[in-house]
Protein backbone atom coordinates (compact mmCIF):
# COMPACT_ATOMS: atom_id res chain seq x y z
CA UNK A 1 0.00 0.00 0.00
CA UNK A 2 1.48 3.33 -1.05
CA UNK A 3 1.75 5.73 1.87
CA UNK A 4 0.78 9.28 0.79
CA UNK A 5 2.54 12.41 1.93
CA UNK A 6 1.61 13.55 5.44
CA UNK A 7 -0.92 16.36 5.58
CA UNK A 8 0.47 19.57 7.05
CA UNK A 9 -2.09 22.03 5.74
CA UNK A 10 -1.57 24.11 2.59
CA UNK A 11 -0.79 27.70 1.73
CA UNK A 12 -4.50 28.39 1.31
CA UNK A 13 -5.79 26.31 4.25
CA UNK A 14 -4.78 26.87 7.87
CA UNK A 15 -4.99 23.52 9.68
CA UNK A 16 -4.69 23.37 13.46
CA UNK A 17 -2.38 20.77 15.00
CA UNK A 18 -5.26 18.58 16.16
CA UNK A 19 -6.79 18.61 12.67
CA UNK A 20 -3.46 17.56 11.11
CA UNK A 21 -3.23 14.70 13.62
CA UNK A 22 -6.78 13.57 12.78
CA UNK A 23 -6.22 13.65 9.01
CA UNK A 24 -2.94 11.74 9.19
CA UNK A 25 -4.39 9.19 11.62
CA UNK A 26 -7.35 8.53 9.30
CA UNK A 27 -5.00 8.20 6.31
CA UNK A 28 -2.73 5.78 8.19
CA UNK A 29 -5.66 3.64 9.37
CA UNK A 30 -7.44 4.08 6.05
CA UNK A 31 -10.65 4.63 7.94
CA UNK A 32 -13.15 7.26 6.74
CA UNK A 33 -12.49 10.63 8.39
CA UNK A 34 -15.80 11.92 9.74
CA UNK A 35 -15.60 15.69 10.12
CA UNK A 36 -18.19 17.71 12.02
CA UNK A 37 -18.30 21.39 12.92
CA UNK A 38 -20.26 24.59 12.47
CA UNK A 39 -21.17 25.52 8.88
CA UNK A 40 -18.37 27.61 7.40
CA UNK A 41 -15.53 26.03 9.39
CA UNK A 42 -13.94 24.48 6.29
CA UNK A 43 -15.17 20.88 6.44
CA UNK A 44 -15.80 20.49 2.71
CA UNK A 45 -12.74 22.51 1.73
CA UNK A 46 -10.62 20.19 3.88
CA UNK A 47 -11.10 17.31 1.42
CA UNK A 48 -10.06 19.58 -1.46
CA UNK A 49 -6.94 20.64 0.44
CA UNK A 50 -6.00 17.08 1.41
CA UNK A 51 -6.21 16.09 -2.26
CA UNK A 52 -4.11 19.10 -3.21
CA UNK A 53 -1.52 18.45 -0.49
CA UNK A 54 -0.95 14.79 -1.40
CA UNK A 55 -1.41 15.36 -5.15
CA UNK A 56 -4.41 13.04 -5.41
CA UNK A 57 -7.54 13.26 -7.57
CA UNK A 58 -10.69 14.36 -5.73
CA UNK A 59 -14.00 12.55 -6.24
CA UNK A 60 -16.99 14.43 -4.79
CA UNK A 61 -20.30 12.90 -3.80
CA UNK A 62 -22.65 15.69 -2.72
CA UNK A 63 -25.41 14.11 -0.67
CA UNK A 64 -28.98 15.45 -0.85
CA UNK A 65 -32.19 14.56 0.99
CA UNK A 66 -33.17 12.26 -1.90
CA UNK A 67 -29.78 10.54 -2.27
CA UNK A 68 -29.72 6.75 -1.85
CA UNK A 69 -26.64 4.70 -0.99
CA UNK A 70 -27.11 2.58 -4.12
CA UNK A 71 -26.42 5.66 -6.25
CA UNK A 72 -22.89 5.72 -4.87
CA UNK A 73 -22.32 2.21 -6.21
CA UNK A 74 -24.14 2.20 -9.54
CA UNK A 75 -27.56 2.71 -11.13
CA UNK A 76 -29.19 0.41 -13.67
CA UNK A 77 -31.40 2.21 -16.20
CA UNK A 78 -33.98 -0.46 -17.01
CA UNK A 79 -36.32 2.08 -18.62
CA UNK A 80 -33.70 3.11 -21.19
CA UNK A 81 -32.97 -0.54 -21.99
CA UNK A 82 -36.67 -1.29 -22.50
CA UNK A 83 -37.03 1.74 -24.77
CA UNK A 84 -33.98 0.76 -26.84
CA UNK A 85 -35.32 -2.80 -27.07
CA UNK A 86 -38.59 -1.53 -28.50
CA UNK A 87 -36.62 0.52 -31.03
CA UNK A 88 -34.46 -2.45 -32.02
CA UNK A 89 -31.23 -0.88 -30.79
CA UNK A 90 -28.30 -3.32 -30.75
CA UNK A 91 -27.07 -1.84 -27.45
CA UNK A 92 -29.69 -3.83 -25.53
CA UNK A 93 -27.66 -7.02 -25.91
CA UNK A 94 -24.97 -5.64 -23.60
CA UNK A 95 -26.50 -4.78 -20.23
CA UNK A 96 -23.38 -2.86 -19.19
CA UNK A 97 -24.49 -0.08 -21.55
CA UNK A 98 -27.21 0.72 -19.02
CA UNK A 99 -25.07 0.68 -15.89
CA UNK A 100 -24.10 4.13 -14.60
CA UNK A 101 -21.06 4.11 -12.32
CA UNK A 102 -21.41 5.80 -8.94
CA UNK A 103 -18.82 7.77 -6.98
CA UNK A 104 -17.70 4.74 -4.92
CA UNK A 105 -17.18 2.76 -8.12
CA UNK A 106 -15.07 5.63 -9.49
CA UNK A 107 -13.02 5.78 -6.27
CA UNK A 108 -12.51 2.00 -6.10
CA UNK A 109 -11.26 1.76 -9.69
CA UNK A 110 -9.28 5.00 -9.93
CA UNK A 111 -5.79 4.47 -11.35
CA UNK A 112 -4.31 6.87 -8.78
CA UNK A 113 -5.17 6.79 -5.07
CA UNK A 114 -8.07 9.27 -4.78
CA UNK A 115 -9.66 11.33 -2.02
CA UNK A 116 -13.38 10.55 -1.89
CA UNK A 117 -15.54 13.29 -0.35
CA UNK A 118 -18.99 12.25 0.88
CA UNK A 119 -20.34 15.69 1.65
CA UNK A 120 -23.13 16.38 4.19
CA UNK A 121 -24.02 12.75 4.85
CA UNK A 122 -26.60 13.81 7.45
CA UNK A 123 -28.81 15.35 4.75
CA UNK A 124 -29.87 11.91 3.53
CA UNK A 125 -32.28 9.42 5.06
CA UNK A 126 -31.22 7.95 8.43
CA UNK A 127 -30.62 4.56 6.75
CA UNK A 128 -28.15 6.03 4.27
CA UNK A 129 -25.01 5.62 6.46
CA UNK A 130 -26.01 2.06 7.44
CA UNK A 131 -26.49 1.14 3.79
CA UNK A 132 -22.86 2.09 3.10
CA UNK A 133 -21.34 0.15 6.00
CA UNK A 134 -20.48 -3.04 4.16
CA UNK A 135 -19.07 -1.32 1.09
CA UNK A 136 -16.88 1.05 3.10
CA UNK A 137 -15.70 -1.85 5.27
CA UNK A 138 -14.92 -4.34 2.53
CA UNK A 139 -14.13 -1.79 -0.17
CA UNK A 140 -16.00 -3.95 -2.64
CA UNK A 141 -19.52 -4.55 -3.97
CA UNK A 142 -21.32 -6.72 -6.50
CA UNK A 143 -23.01 -5.58 -9.70
CA UNK A 144 -25.82 -8.09 -9.85
CA UNK A 145 -26.92 -7.27 -13.41
CA UNK A 146 -23.48 -8.07 -14.89
CA UNK A 147 -22.35 -10.62 -12.25
CA UNK A 148 -19.10 -8.78 -11.57
CA UNK A 149 -17.44 -7.72 -8.35
CA UNK A 150 -15.91 -4.24 -8.07
CA UNK A 151 -13.01 -4.21 -5.62
CA UNK A 152 -10.75 -1.36 -4.62
CA UNK A 153 -7.13 -1.90 -5.63
CA UNK A 154 -6.21 0.35 -2.71
CA UNK A 155 -8.45 1.79 0.00
CA UNK A 156 -9.23 5.40 -1.03
CA UNK A 157 -8.90 8.24 1.46
CA UNK A 158 -12.49 8.95 2.48
CA UNK A 159 -13.60 12.25 4.02
CA UNK A 160 -17.21 12.43 5.27
CA UNK A 161 -18.72 15.71 6.45
CA UNK A 162 -21.74 16.26 8.67
CA UNK A 163 -23.53 19.36 9.95
CA UNK A 164 -25.13 17.41 12.79
CA UNK A 165 -28.62 17.70 11.28
CA UNK A 166 -29.21 14.04 12.20
CA UNK A 167 -27.60 11.59 14.61
CA UNK A 168 -25.48 9.05 12.77
CA UNK A 169 -25.81 5.35 13.67
CA UNK A 170 -23.34 3.92 16.20
CA UNK A 171 -22.31 1.12 13.84
CA UNK A 172 -21.32 3.74 11.26
CA UNK A 173 -19.46 5.89 13.80
CA UNK A 174 -17.40 2.89 14.96
CA UNK A 175 -15.94 2.56 11.48
CA UNK A 176 -14.84 6.20 11.24
CA UNK A 177 -12.06 8.32 12.68
CA UNK A 178 -13.89 11.32 14.13
CA UNK A 179 -12.82 14.96 14.33
CA UNK A 180 -14.81 18.03 15.35
CA UNK A 181 -13.46 21.25 13.85
CA UNK A 182 -13.69 23.81 16.61
CA UNK A 183 -14.52 27.37 15.71
CA UNK A 184 -11.20 29.18 15.15
CA UNK A 185 -9.77 31.15 18.06
CA UNK A 186 -8.55 34.69 17.42
CA UNK A 187 -4.97 33.66 16.67
CA UNK A 188 -6.01 31.03 14.13
CA UNK A 189 -8.54 33.44 12.63
CA UNK A 190 -5.80 36.04 12.11
CA UNK A 191 -3.76 33.43 10.22
CA UNK A 192 -6.79 32.53 8.07
CA UNK A 193 -7.42 36.21 7.27
CA UNK A 194 -3.75 36.75 6.38
CA UNK A 195 -3.93 33.85 3.90
CA UNK A 196 -6.95 35.40 2.16
CA UNK A 197 -5.88 39.06 2.48
CA UNK A 198 -2.07 39.24 2.56
CA UNK A 199 -0.79 42.45 4.13
CA UNK A 200 -4.23 43.62 5.28
CA UNK A 201 -4.18 46.51 7.77
CA UNK A 202 -3.81 44.96 11.24
CA UNK A 203 -5.90 47.61 12.99
CA UNK A 204 -8.79 46.91 10.60
CA UNK A 205 -8.51 43.16 11.25
CA UNK A 206 -8.38 43.70 15.02
CA UNK A 207 -11.51 45.85 15.08
CA UNK A 208 -13.41 43.71 12.58
CA UNK A 209 -12.62 40.57 14.57
CA UNK A 210 -13.66 42.28 17.80
CA UNK A 211 -17.07 43.12 16.30
CA UNK A 212 -17.37 39.66 14.71
CA UNK A 213 -16.73 37.73 17.94
CA UNK A 214 -19.00 40.09 19.91
CA UNK A 215 -21.79 39.36 17.43
CA UNK A 216 -21.22 35.61 17.83
CA UNK A 217 -21.50 36.03 21.62
CA UNK A 218 -24.87 37.81 21.52
CA UNK A 219 -27.40 35.56 23.34
CA UNK A 220 -30.34 34.33 21.29
CA UNK A 221 -28.68 34.70 17.88
CA UNK A 222 -30.40 32.29 15.50
CA UNK A 223 -27.41 31.90 13.15
CA UNK A 224 -23.94 32.80 14.31
CA UNK A 225 -21.75 34.23 11.52
CA UNK A 226 -19.09 31.80 10.31
CA UNK A 227 -15.49 32.13 9.14
CA UNK A 228 -16.54 32.35 5.49
CA UNK A 229 -18.95 35.18 6.36
CA UNK A 230 -16.22 37.09 8.19
CA UNK A 231 -14.05 36.81 5.08
CA UNK A 232 -16.92 38.06 2.91
CA UNK A 233 -17.44 40.99 5.29
CA UNK A 234 -13.75 41.93 5.23
CA UNK A 235 -13.77 41.77 1.44
CA UNK A 236 -16.69 44.19 1.34
CA UNK A 237 -15.07 46.53 3.87
CA UNK A 238 -11.92 46.63 1.75
CA UNK A 239 -13.88 47.03 -1.49
CA UNK A 240 -15.94 49.90 -0.06
CA UNK A 241 -12.77 51.40 1.42
CA UNK A 242 -14.57 51.65 4.74
CA UNK A 243 -12.78 54.12 7.08
CA UNK A 244 -11.53 52.50 10.27
CA UNK A 245 -13.32 55.05 12.43
CA UNK A 246 -16.67 53.78 11.08
CA UNK A 247 -15.84 50.39 12.55
CA UNK A 248 -14.45 51.87 15.75
CA UNK A 249 -17.75 53.63 16.32
CA UNK A 250 -19.72 50.44 15.59
CA UNK A 251 -20.62 48.72 18.83
CA UNK A 252 -22.74 45.60 18.18
CA UNK A 253 -24.61 46.29 21.42
CA UNK A 254 -25.53 49.81 20.29
CA UNK A 255 -25.71 49.68 16.49
CA UNK A 256 -25.90 47.30 13.57
CA UNK A 257 -22.43 46.88 11.99
CA UNK A 258 -21.89 48.38 8.52
CA UNK A 259 -22.62 46.00 5.64
CA UNK A 260 -24.22 43.66 8.17
CA UNK A 261 -25.88 41.61 5.43
CA UNK A 262 -22.63 39.67 5.12
CA UNK A 263 -22.83 38.61 8.78
CA UNK A 264 -26.52 38.46 9.71
CA UNK A 265 -28.44 36.09 7.47
CA UNK A 266 -32.02 36.17 8.69
CA UNK A 267 -34.58 38.80 9.64
CA UNK A 268 -34.90 37.63 13.27
CA UNK A 269 -31.24 38.38 13.97
CA UNK A 270 -31.38 41.75 12.18
CA UNK A 271 -34.50 42.73 14.15
CA UNK A 272 -32.84 41.65 17.39
CA UNK A 273 -29.84 43.89 16.68
CA UNK A 274 -32.17 46.77 15.80
CA UNK A 275 -33.92 46.32 19.17
CA UNK A 276 -30.55 46.22 20.98
CA UNK A 277 -29.48 49.41 19.21
CA UNK A 278 -32.78 51.13 20.08
CA UNK A 279 -32.51 50.14 23.75
CA UNK A 280 -28.85 51.27 23.88
CA UNK A 281 -29.79 54.68 22.42
CA UNK A 282 -32.60 55.12 24.99
CA UNK A 283 -30.27 54.27 27.85
CA UNK A 284 -27.68 56.78 26.62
Amino acid sequence: MTEPTRFEGTKSYIATDDLKVAVNAAVTLRRPLLVKGEPGTGKTVLAHEIAKAIDAPLIEWNVKSTTKAQQGLYEYDAVARLRDGQLGDERVHDISNYIKKGKLWEAFTAEQLPVLLIDEIDKADIEFPNDLLQELDRMSFDVYETHERIEAKERPIVVITSNNEKELPDAFLRRCFFHYIKFPDTETMRDIIEVHFPGIQKSLVTKAMEIFYEIRDVPGLKKKPSTSELLDWLKLLLNEDMPLDVLQDANPNAAIPPLHGALLKNEQDVMMFERLAFMARRQS
